[in-house]
This record gives C-alpha cells, structure tokens and sequence, in this order.
C-alpha cells in the first residue's frame, strides 16, 4: 500500500524520501511548503504535532490499521523495522545503527542547522543578524562532530559498521551540505570517500532529487520571516 510522505527539499526532509527509495516502497508525496507556513495548518499538525516536516502516514500499520509518525529518526525506525533491510543481521548492529542514529538527531542535524542558520539566514534578517560568536561556535561544532565520522569511518565502510544503514540515510543529508556549514573536510578522507560512496546511490540520487527544483538556497526576506516566526 502506498505511504504519504508529508516532505519538502530538506536535509531532514531527504532522509526519508532516500529511505523510501532505498527500500522500494510505494509513496505518495505530498508537499509542506514550509517557505509559506504549511507546516502550521491544522490537517498537518494532526500528523505532526510539533510542526515541522517530514511526517508520513502509512496505511498499512501495525495490525493493518493506518499510523502517522514524526520525527525523522522515528519514521527511519519505523521503516527499517517494517521492511527487515538497513538496520543490520544481529543486535548488535541494531545497537550501533541506534547510538549513531542518535548521534545525528542529537549532534550534527542540530549543530549543523544552526551553522546554517547564523551563516546563511540570520545575516539575511530585517535587521540583520550577522553574530561573529554564533558562526564560529556552530562552525566549530560541526568540524568537530565531522571529525568523530571521519574516526569512525576510518574503521568502517559505512558509520554504523560493514553494512549499509538507516545511519547512514540519516547523516548524509546533512554532511554532504558541508561547504554551506564552512567546512574544510580535506584533513578527512573517511568521510570524503563515504559521501562519494553514498552520492554514487541510485536511492540516494532519487532521494535527493525529489522536488529539488523547489530549494532555494537563500529564502525571501517574506519567506524567512515565515521559517522562522518574526
């Protein structure tokens, strides 16, 4: 049965529209536009109470009844479980897929939201919010979380072990924007050769792709007022 997948072209966005593609499952797409405030129309919120996008609605939940779920992480679970692909063969791979699922919804999906945030947006405020402590903080704190993938893929094929994961679809969508987040990843050649392994995906080109005429890289001065509740 076909899921509906509530999504606009964003890092967290992709995690699920690449999930969808990598396991071969059927979706509908239904477009939250968040430059114009769909994410805080009543039919949503009953989806995603705390308006914010993706959210999908399976129809095929458990025991065969409907179920909406949140959360970019929960909905990767959710999927993972569902199909039996890209959460490991044992255990303990779930555990690892777990604590580095954990590590991007904890680490890099918000240090990484708020380097793009004070570099790319702030500045573009009415009146302008170009704050010198907040880009080298956050710039600082990405570098350093990227510093722990690349330790990690320096053991590992892939973040969560030898074995293609929800890990994996999750952390990509924010790391290979690293030029925006004003990074230098060239002391890291672990991570280069996993982002170039994983931009190489057909599931994950399809991913990205999706809507991808509808990003903009610099929202109007309308729009970011909208994004961000001013």
């Amino acid at each position: 049965m076909t899921i509906d997948l509530y999504y606009w072209p964003t890092p967290n966005g992709w995690k699920i529209s690449i999930a969808l593609e990598e396991m071969g499952l059927p979706y509908t797409t239904h477009l939250v536009d968040i430059r114009k405030g769909d994410q805080f129309e009543p039919d949503f919120l009953k989806i995603a109470p705390n308006n914010r996008m993706p959210a999908i609605v399976d129809p095929d939940g458990p025991g065969g009844a409907p179920v909406s779920i949140f959360e970019s992480g929960a909905i990767l679970i959710y999927l993972a479980r569902k199909t039996g692909l890209f959460y490991g063969e044992t255990e303990r791979d779930r555990i690892a897929v777990d604590q580095w699922l954990m590590w991007q919804m904890g680490g890099v999906g918000p240090m990484a939201g708020q380097a793009h945030h004070f570099l790319q947006y702030a500045p573009a405020l009415d009146p302008p919010q170009d704050i010198p402590y907040a880009k080298d903080r956050y710039k600082r704190e990405v570098n350093r979380l990227y510093g722990v993938l690349d330790r990690q893929l320096a053991q590992n094929a892939f973040v969560a072990g030898d074995f293609y994961s929800i890990a994996d679809m999750a952390i990509w969508p924010w790391a290979h924007l690293w030029k925006r987040q004003e990074q230098d990843i060239s002391d890291k050649p672990n991570l280069t050769r996993w982002l170039e392994t994983m931009r190489e995906r057909p599931g994950v080109q399809a991913g990205r792709g999706l809507h991808a005429d509808l990003r903009q890289v610099t929202p109007s001065e309308e729009e970011l007022k909208v994004l961000f509740k001013r």
